[in-house]
């Protein structure tokens, strides 16, 4: 099969599974794995915080750095095709009981003005504002970059009202290897940072929240509520330190091939393709079936893709390169689709 729905379903390479069976490993709810403590250092540096924390999953991290920033009966801003608002299962009410104050965005991107516009006055009966969450890259989006200049203005104004500003970055590696700019300047002055290791990277599990000391005792505390306390976490924590030192240029070619993808797709008469920032292709069917029926056809043909998702509409396909994928197989796709559409290239 060749697998598009995401870079989730990407595996650890015979390489990082040899470091993972060598890991050395501790027990980390006492503090006291190595590996772990070496991966959480790497990922601080990487984004040029103070500290790190090793957490199972992004939601995790995103619900974690929430809980930490806010307390009950705040609001949250947040984009409205945003991972954080679509699906994360409302977590944040669960858990921390507070309430998304959700935005239009272009494509996932708000500006400063609708933050401000967005923010609760202080009056007695109305919800104060306690976070503002972006998201880079915008899964819903197509993977779509924020523009540096768009995220500083928003933190600006952010930190003028005194609310902190949580990014979350599951791929912000792949929005820094597809501009060229160093991670810590695309996460410079956010609060708190979460990127995830099991998406491009090809790590099995784990993602990091990243931010100041204090902050990050808070979110180990907060980790341990959620359920997030780990053991032996070293062989985990080693496939991450494989993949930040083999698997984050690579991410380039995962572009590459999402922009051949996205050429072949845009050059049959059915479809209109969103030019893709970085991995993730997102199409529009204009005429026949719709995304669900389209996935299920393809699937029968050994192609695996997902209708786009919460807040897309019904005829739109979204496909995600990674490792597992190579220009044969996109190749191979373009041509199903177009088989299946009843279309040639025009």
């Amino acid at each position: 099969m060749i697998d598009l729905r995401s870079d989730t379903v990407t595996r650890p390479t015979p390489a990082m599974r040899e470091v993972m069976a060598a890991a050395e490993v501790g027990d980390d709810v006492y503090g006291e794995d190595p590996t772990v403590r070496r991966l959480e250092e790497r990922a601080a540096d990487l984004l040029g915080t103070e500290a790190a924390l090793f957490v199972p999953s992004g939601t995790m991290g995103n619900q974690t750095a929430i809980a930490c920033h806010t307390r009950p009966g705040q609001e949250v801003i947040v984009e409205e095709g945003s991972h954080i608002y679509n699906v994360e299962l409302a977590t944040m009410a669960r858990f921390s009981g507070v309430q998304p104050r959700v935005l239009p965005g272009e494509r996932g991107v708000f500006t400063a003005r609708q933050v401000a516009a967005a923010i609760r006055p202080d009056i007695y009966y109305l919800a104060p504002t306690g976070l503002v969450c972006l998201e880079n890259t915008h899964n819903a989006a197509g993977g779509r970059i924020w523009p540096l200049a768009a995220a500083r203005e928003v933190l600006d104004l952010a930190h003028g009202r005194g609310i902190p500003v949580h990014l979350d970055g599951a791929r912000i590696l792949n929005a820094s290897v597809a501009t060229g700019i160093p991670a810590r300047e695309l996460t410079l002055g956010f609060d708190s940072v979460m990127f995830c290791l099991s998406k491009g990277l090809g790590c099995p599990v784990g993602s990091l929240l990243c931010g100041s000391r204090e902050f990050i005792a808070a979110a180990r505390r907060t980790r341990k509520a959620l359920g997030g306390g780990m053991r032996q976490a070293g062989i985990l924590a080693a496939a991450g330190l494989y993949a930040l030192d083999h698997h984050v240029d690579r991410l380039a070619q995962d572009h590459v091939h999402a922009r051949l993808l996205a050429d072949g797709l845009a050059s049959l008469p059915a479809l209109s393709v969103w030019p893709p920032d970085t991995n993730i292709v997102i199409f529009e069917i204009a005429r026949g079936p719709d995304a669900e029926a389209l996935c299920q056809r393809l699937r029968d043909r050994g192609v695996l893709a997902s209708p786009a998702g919460a807040g897309t509409s019904a005829r739109q396909v979204r496909m995600v390169t990674h490792l597992g994928i190579s220009a044969a197989d996109v190749q191979r796709t373009v041509d199903l689709v177009g088989r299946e559409l009843g279309t040639a290239r025009a």
